[in-house]
């Protein structure tokens, strides 16, 4: 079952054509990765996706509804949410205060508390919990923006390149996380370039090369892909 369909979404800016008539099915209980190198339109994509941007051409269906033409908060409204590259967290606030600002859309009273507890052992923060968000590490900063998003408990979570900037050992902490997530049922799209990353997580990976899509498949399939490793490997990785 379709979640997510996009159905023949092109993104001009000016004489930029920065995502040329893609279509993409994203299928609920899915960890689907959308890859490519730099400037492949990836995070172009995503905003489409989320709302951030209006297509040019083509719609955009969640759960079978056109969403379009629909803004932002109203698409979270209906299941998505979405943790962004940059981490927002409130940074002058405990961390514990960040989750129940988070949670206070979803529940109250007893229900919020014992959700909180959940999501900071989860997250692997209760006990960092009376500490200012803003002296977190860059890895708990993300984690803790992705258990806000996870505090809306969205159908689908959006995750774009989740793992900058972090180590080794936090980026498979990061796909461990994602893969709990999933094994509750939730359908996950990420957007990210970093292929041992992709490998630990993935179930169906999409792959965009200037604004198209270049290949899908089952990560397997595109692992193995030299086409694939080609527009990879002839291009310079930024990290």
């Amino acid at each position: 079952m379709a979640l997510v369909d996009v159905k023949g979404v092109t993104k001009r800016f000016g004489g930029l054509t920065a995502v040329s008539d893609v279509d993409l099915t994203i299928n609920a209980g899915e960890v689907h990765c959308l890859i490519g190198p730099n400037g492949a339109g990836k995070s172009t994509l995503f905003k489409l996706i989320v709302g951030l941007y209006p297509p040019t051409k083509g719609s955009i269906f969640f759960d079978s509804i056109d969403i379009t033409d629909e803004r932002p908060f109203a698409r979270v409204q209906r299941g998505l949410s979405i943790k962004m590259q940059a981490p927002s967290v409130f940074k002058e606030l405990p961390v514990r205060q960040n989750i129940q600002i988070a949670l206070q859309a979803r529940f109250s009273g007893a229900e919020r508390d014992v959700e909180e507890e959940r999501l900071l052992a989860l997250l692997d923060l209760a006990p960092e919990s009376g500490k200012l968000a803003g002296t977190l590490s860059h890895g708990q900063q993300q984690w803790l923006e992705i258990g806000m998003a996870l505090a809306l408990q969205p159908q689908l979570l959006l995750l774009d390149e989740p793992t900058a900037g972090m180590s080794p050992e936090e980026t498979f902490k990061t796909g461990e996380l994602i893969k709990s997530f999933n094994a509750e049922g939730m359908t996950i799209l990420v957007v990210e370039h970093d292929m041992a990353f992709v490998r630990q997580i993935a179930q169906r990976v999409t792959v965009l090369h200037l604004g198209k899509i270049f290949a899908r498949g089952g990560l397997e399939t595109i692992i193995q892909d030299e086409k694939v490793a080609e527009i990879y490997l002839g291009k310079t990785h930024a990290h």
